[in-house]
């Protein structure tokens, strides 16, 4: 099936879509204004396209132009930072996510101990959780600060992302992005890519979040998720499908992150507040969470399992 391939200008290095960077098509328009409240304050419109609902951030710096938006001790990817309490939380939850993760790998790739892909993978945490259940390692990081730091916490030797493309193909019983693919530039390139990759019957695990979800509908332009402009894409559940059946991938199964409500919450007071505001926080992402029991495509974030 052809790829649609989206149309854009560059000008001053910035990205300006006339067309949806998901499908293509061109009935998209603005739908808000975000703030970058990690780094440059600077403001953002997302447009949204009205036939797949894929939102994307409109002018946004190209490739080259995007590292200085990383620069911040506060993105937690990047700097494994245990500072302020938002932190320090994410900190106390991650060992057990990380272990739902492995599980999660291994039900659906059927395999125990297998050959694994982590693209994005910032400081190693999950490959190094991986590592040691037996399975064979590859990881892609962009960011060098954190390709040193996996290398100083967990001895792992992380690639530049620039090597996916030549990897020989059908290598993989799993490949992962754990929130990536929403800051990736070469979005149907990469998709296409992966693809390849995968060994037969192997599968592709992206984690993406939701903006259908009840605490992106409290938070409005504040919502932690948009992290605009770092984040490009912000994918539905109909936005993914939509990307992954131009090619020609298979949904296998959609799994809610379930601690995500509560950590984007805490972000997304401390953005529209002021103040971290826990409590409240921790009211709106338990509501979010109870809507999404009855439809899990509607949590906070979604992971997408997918084959060829």
């Amino acid at each position: 099936m052809k790829i649609l391939y989206f149309l854009c200008t560059k000008r001053n290095k910035m990205i300006l879509y006339d067309a949806c960077p998901c499908c293509g098509q061109k009935n998209i328009a603005s739908v808000l204004s975000a703030e970058d409240f990690t780094v440059s304050h600077e403001g953002f419109e997302i447009w949204e396209c009205s036939d797949c609902t894929a939102r994307f951030t409109q002018n946004v710096p190209d490739i080259n132009g995007i590292g200085p938006y990383y620069q911040s001790e506060n993105y937690i990817s990047h700097s494994d930072t245990k500072e302020g309490i938002i932190n320090k939380l994410y900190h106390l939850v991650r060992n057990r996510t990380l272990i739902q993760k492995r599980n999660t790998i291994k039900k659906f790739t059927g395999t125990s101990k297998g050959s694994i892909l982590d693209v994005g993978c910032g400081t190693g945490a999950f490959l190094h959780t991986m590592q040691q259940a037996g399975w064979e390692i590859t990881g892609f990081e962009p960011d060098e600060t954190a390709r040193q730091k996996a290398k100083e916490l967990y001895q792992l030797n992380l690639e530049s992302p620039e090597k996916l493309f030549s990897l020989p193909a059908k290598s993989f019983d799993a490949i992962t992005l754990w929130h990536v693919l929403e800051h990736v530039h070469d979005l149907h390139n990469y998709i296409k890519r992966l693809k390849e990759l995968l060994k037969p019957g192997g599968k592709l695990f992206i984690a993406v979040p939701n903006y259908t979800s009840y605490d992106a509908k409290v938070y409005k332009q504040c919502w932690a998720a948009y992290d605009v402009p770092r984040h490009l894409y912000h994918f539905s559940p109909a936005s993914m499908h939509k990307l992954l059946s131009i090619h020609e991938m298979h949904m296998v199964e959609t799994k809610p992150m379930w601690f995500d409500s509560f950590y984007v919450s805490m972000l997304s007071e401390k953005y529209m507040t002021g103040k971290s505001n826990i409590l409240n926080a921790f009211v709106i992402g338990a509501i979010s969470n109870f809507k999404a029991i009855f439809n899990k495509e509607k949590c906070s974030s979604v992971i997408y399992i997918a084959s060829s």
